[in-house]
């Protein structure tokens, strides 16, 4: 039974007023049927922050919704009409409208589910009470779970028993730690009974695909200040199922000495953890894999930061910085963004051609390279005809 609280939505909540998000309520209440906002874009919109995406949940029948959106004038996909979803689109955008489910069996990574009318049995499948919240097109909170007081105290908690939530999709053990960093409330810590249960289903882990783990990794490394999270993570031992090797020990420092230099950056945060095999166990794109290379081999290298911004771009040498201030114990030498900056802008003003035909081949590279080198050293002041040998 729906137990709503006198919450609203608060005024000026953009799905709230979103034309075509409430197109699709209509098309669907049409039909006499409930229908609800649910998940992350209510979750965020009583904490005041947005970016989620907007679903819906309905206790209406998958093949209901298409028929009602049909006759509403609006074009249905059937995404996953077999889990009960459908993507109805209105306006050129798609909203993923759901029934109400429960599910019937689990093997840790997929759920056989069954539809229901119950809202409460919908939200009893979901993972954290801060995630079991609906709102009605008008914007009323339903809280069929008693959630939102967790919502607003921060606490991060699961629905009823942690262990029975963990064995229905193992990968929950990593959103608790990544809810932990982005919506928990440092005063209040983690949730005894989820460390708990965490730690005694560690061996999930090794089930779940390297594409999920790094997705979860990866959103709670770019979490503001992820430290006490991960701190959690290597308490209950899943860092080293994980990531084997990895050390956190890093990863303050370089979050303190990070919010000085612009946005939190992932791949950083993850050469300052570590590990073996990083890249295969959280199946980084090549992107990443180039980034995270470039920055834990400049970090050891011994090149100054200009000259790493200038072969490598700022976001290498800046990472590089900060991980040879973190692994000091110190803080960012003086004048780093100004060399950051010199060496980004710098251009080499000798090309191959101004060397030949004098010199070819092999000759010609290693002088090139001599010649760069020369001039990196003077601070990148020297010009053409200082750097070229007389005739």
């Amino acid at each position: 039974m729906d137990r709503p609280d006198d919450a609203l939505i608060p005024a000026g909540t953009a799905w709230l007023d979103d034309r075509a998000a409430q197109r699709v309520c209509a098309a669907v209440a049409a039909g006499d049927h409930r229908v609800f906002f649910v998940g992350g874009c209510v979750r965020d919109a009583i904490l005041g922050r947005g970016g989620s995406d907007v679903d819906l949940a309905t206790d209406a029948r998958p093949e209901r919704v298409i028929e009602l959106a049909e006759v509403a004038g609006l074009k249905c996909v059937p995404t996953g009409i077999d889990h009960g979803t459908v993507t109805v689109v209105a306006e050129g955008r798609g909203f993923e409208v759901t029934t109400f489910r429960r599910d019937v069996k689990t093997d840790g990574r997929r759920a056989v589910v069954a539809f229901t009318d119950d809202i409460a049995e919908d939200a009893r499948r979901r993972d954290f009470t801060m995630n079991a919240l609906y709102a009605t097109p008008t914007g009323r909170v339903v809280d069929p779970l008693g959630g939102l007081p967790d919502l607003l105290a921060r606490r991060v908690r699961f629905i009823e028993d942690a262990d029975a939530r963990i064995r229905e999709d193992y990968l929950r053990t990593l959103r608790y730690f990544r809810f932990v960093a982005w919506y928990g409330d440092p005063q209040i810590g983690f949730d005894p009974d989820a460390l708990d249960a965490i730690a005694r289903n560690l061996s999930g882990l090794e089930t779940l695909s390297a594409e999920r783990i790094g997705t979860e990794v990866m959103k709670l490394l770019s979490a503001p200040d992820p430290v006490a999270a991960v701190a959690g993570m290597r308490a209950t031992g899943g860092l080293a199922v994980l990531l084997p090797g990895a050390d956190d020990r890093f990863l303050g420092p370089v979050v303190h000495l990070e919010s000085g230099t612009g946005d939190a950056d992932p791949v950083l945060r993850l050469a300052a953890l570590g590990g073996e095999g990083v890249a295969d166990r959280l199946r980084l794109s090549r992107a990443d894999v180039r980034t995270l290379e470039a920055m834990t081999e400049s970090a050891g290298s011994a090149q100054g930061i200009a000259e790493i911004a200038y072969r490598h771009g700022p976001r290498i040498a800046t990472a590089a910085a900060i991980l040879r201030a973190a692994m000091a114990g110190t803080e960012m030498p003086a004048g780093t963004a100004r060399a950051v900056e010199t060496g980004a802008q710098a251009v080499f003003p000798v090309r191959a051609a101004d060397l030949m035909p004098a010199l070819s081949g092999p000759a010609l590279g290693e002088t090139l390279r001599r010649i760069e080198q020369r001039w990196i050293e003077s601070g990148f002041t020297l010009g053409r005809d200082d750097l070229l040998p007389d005739d």
